[in-house]
């Protein structure tokens, strides 16, 4: 267990913001001094910050990265780009809430053998050896890639996503991190208007998309840019990675004490 994380409070609707954000290229991104930066502050003020990962990767990805000295443990994971809702347990285990993913997995109807039987000779995507529950996961070539296969998966009644220009993810139709994360904020009591969504690709669109306030920190893919610079909610940071975190919590004041230089 971190013991940085744990003396943290159970109730996060009690806390004066909550950080929503995204892993690898966003809470794991920028350098070291600023990745540290941010997470001692997280840490002194756990009584009034609560953090939730809203990410692509898988809940055994979680625990060993919060096992890790200096790594904030959150209370809650959107996880699995959104097909995992799960609270984080004093221990460090990731536990799904099954209230909130029962519509996800009846949306899904066990549709992974089915997926990867269809997908299997279309060119440019390789089948991810991760056994998630609620998708199914390829890595994508781009300059090989058949874009026929997102026509397959919507005449199958499904989603489909490409982000990093690397990846392509199956998914539960109508279920992805931002409307995940809106079912945890409600099931939570969570004030939506003191959580901050942080992300940088495509994956990420969804919950830059869905209203609460959001950042696309700097190094973000330009396809996520150019959905979401006019939204008025959204800053776009100049600083990369954890220090864009950073610069949202102070340009929307979401904590007085959020005086990090960036």
């Amino acid at each position: 267990m971190n013991e940085m994380s744990a003396d943290i409070k159970a109730d996060i609707a009690q806390k004066r913001f909550v950080l929503a954000t995204d892993l690898d290229g966003t809470f794991l991104g920028g350098s070291d001094e600023d990745r540290k930066a941010l997470y001692d502050w997280i840490e002194a003020n756990r009584d009034s910050v609560g953090l939730v990962f809203v990410t692509g990767r898988d809940p055994e990805f979680i625990v060993e990265l919060t096992s890790r000295q200096g790594v904030p443990r959150p209370e809650y994971v959107v996880g699995d780009i959104g097909t995992t809702i799960a609270k984080v347990t004093p221990e460090g285990h990731v536990e799904p809430i099954p209230a909130l993913e029962h519509d996800i997995a009846a949306a899904w109807n066990d549709s992974g053998d089915r997926v990867r039987d269809a997908l299997v000779d279309i060119k440019g995507l390789t089948l991810q050896p991760t056994g998630f529950r609620y998708r199914v996961s390829y890595d994508m070539d781009p300059d090989l890639f058949d874009a026929s296969a997102c026509s397959i998966v919507d005449a199958m009644g499904l989603d489909w996503i490409i982000s990093a220009d690397r990846y392509f993810d199956v998914l539960p139709k109508g279920f992805s991190k931002g409307p995940s994360l809106l079912k945890l904020i409600d099931h939570l009591g969570l004030d939506a208007k003191r959580v901050l969504a942080a992300g940088d690709t495509l994956n990420d669109l969804s919950m830059l998309q869905c209203g609460v306030p959001a950042v696309a920190v700097g190094g973000a893919e330009e396809p996520l840019l150019e959905k979401v610079h006019f939204l008025d909610h959204v800053h776009v940071a100049k600083a990369i990675g954890a220090a864009g975190i950073a610069e949202a919590i102070g340009a929307f004041g979401l904590h007085p004490g959020m005086n990090l230089k960036v």
